[in-house]
């Protein structure tokens, strides 16, 4: 039951490492002068409201910021057929004795199991008054 629940943990742990790894996001950040506006993942980033100065005076204090963040491209899938014949005679030994150890033990069976005792009407050690001591 443990083993099951760790496979199910790392599986997860692992799927989520490679997704995490492979996913591209952009941050967008919008500076007035030097103060941080507003700072956006998904979204438009909000504006300060002074393009509209900016057309008039054409001296800009707003600049725009975007972080790019590249996720992992090029991911090696392997397969069985790559390796060359000593590894895959390797893995295969290996995969065999494996599987093969941990192979669950046969039940026992036990002849007396549902077997009920006779009822005493006396005992009889205190009868014969022979005591093991």
């Amino acid at each position: 039951m443990i083993k099951e629940g760790l496979h199910k943990v790392f599986s997860m742990a692992l799927a989520l490492l490679v997704l995490i790894s492979t996913v591209s996001f952009t941050i967008e950040k919008h500076f007035c002068g030097d103060v941080l506006i507003d700072a956006s993942v998904f979204a438009e980033v909000e504006r300060c409201g002074m393009e509209s100065a900016e057309i008039q005076y054409k001296k800009s204090c707003c600049k725009d910021e975007v972080d790019v963040i590249q996720g992992q491209d090029k991911l090696k899938s392997s397969s069985f057929e790559d390796l060359d014949f000593k590894q895959q005679q390797f893995i295969t030994v290996f995969a065999f004795v494996f599987k093969n150890t941990f192979k669950s033990l046969s039940q026992q069976v036990v002849p007396h199991k549902n077997y009920s005792p006779p009822i005493l009407i006396s005992d009889i050690q205190v009868l014969d008054q022979v005591f093991i001591i």
